[in-house]
């Protein structure tokens, strides 16, 4: 069986990738270099797919292609219509990131209230002592604040307890109150305007995009800091851009990009309120791990003919 992984990885890393893979597994790796190169999916059987968009122009391009294997969790960068028209399941990986995402959330949290990057830039100049005195006016602790979960999957559930324990009060929003922590569900507008931190867990979808748009940072509490892990389409970013400006908002904390790579004249970029880390909250090697037992077991299955894990 050929699998193609269509991401950029270190020597490493593909060495040890390949080194647990079984004998029958035979493992091409291309870089997300644009579409993969020609003919580089001819023979696949199977894509495992990260963040590049799988369309139906590289579908084409891979003729023996029956599994189209996510990498993760979110699949809005595969064109499931073209997959599913050409006989192509789409599967995914639940749970094998949630660690290494619920901790860079925190850490993006921590980032922005204890204005890390600005403290670092500055001490590396040798201007840590010269700062101004306010500097640290703008940042503060997570103890004491509420902090809102947009969305209460595994991501949420696991930072929900490491927040509380560091002091701060947790709520939450789903389409239901979960019956394990029922008190902390709020309407969207309501954790909006009751949260001094908004960390967004939802994937994306057409009801989704833009959802924390003009109106929504507007009614957003006065100097709220928003965390964004999951999907930059959720966000309006020039209405972000124009919070975050305006002194509206204190900070982000953003992983994810509405155009992806984030170019450098991004004006983000310029705010110093703002950190930004390049769609990694989820690229750790434990996450490798989980992730390829999970890639090699759905490519046996599929191999014997059995039921897929998490299709999509």
């Amino acid at each position: 069986m050929q699998a193609v992984l269509h991401h950029r990885i270190s020597n490493q890393l593909a060495q040890r990738l390949r080194n647990i893979s079984p004998a029958w597994l035979d493992l091409t790796i291309v870089e997300e270099a644009g579409e993969a190169r020609p003919g580089a999916l001819r023979h696949a059987d199977v894509l495992l797919h990260v963040l590049h968009p799988v369309t139906a122009a590289l579908m084409d391009s891979a003729p023996a292609l029956r599994l189209i294997q996510k990498v993760g969790v979110g699949v809005d960068a595969i064109d499931r219509v073209a997959a599913a028209a050409r006989g192509i399941r789409v599967t995914n990986m639940p749970g094998t990131n949630s660690r290494a995402v619920a901790e860079m959330t925190l850490s993006l949290m921590l980032a922005v209230l204890r204005r890390i990057v600005v403290l670092d830039k500055a001490t590396r100049e040798g201007r840590g002592w010269a700062l101004s005195p306010d500097t640290l006016d703008l940042g503060g602790e997570i103890s004491g604040r509420a902090v809102g979960l947009v969305g209460y999957g595994a991501i949420p559930r696991l930072l929900a307890p490491v927040l509380g324990a560091l002091g701060a009060r947790v709520i939450y929003h789903s389409r239901a109150p979960a019956a394990e922590a029922p008190e902390g569900w709020r309407s969207l507008g309501a954790l909006l305007a009751e949260s001094d931190i908004v960390s967004l867990h939802v994937p994306l979808t057409p009801d989704t995009r833009a959802l924390i748009g003009a109106a929504a940072l507007a009614s957003m509490k006065p100097g709220a800091i928003l965390i964004n892990t999951s999907r930059g389409g959720l966000v309006d970013e020039s209405a972000l851009l124009d919070a975050l400006g305006s002194g509206r908002l204190q900070g982000a904390g953003l992983d994810v990009h509405a155009a992806e790579p984030l170019h450098f004249s991004n004006p983000l970029l310029g705010l110093p309120n703002v950190v930004v880390t390049p769609h990694v909250a989820w690229l750790t090697p434990e996450t490798w791990t989980r992730s390829w037992a999970l890639a090699i077991e759905n490519c046996a299955r599929l191999r014997d003919g059995r039921d897929l894990l998490n299709q999509v």
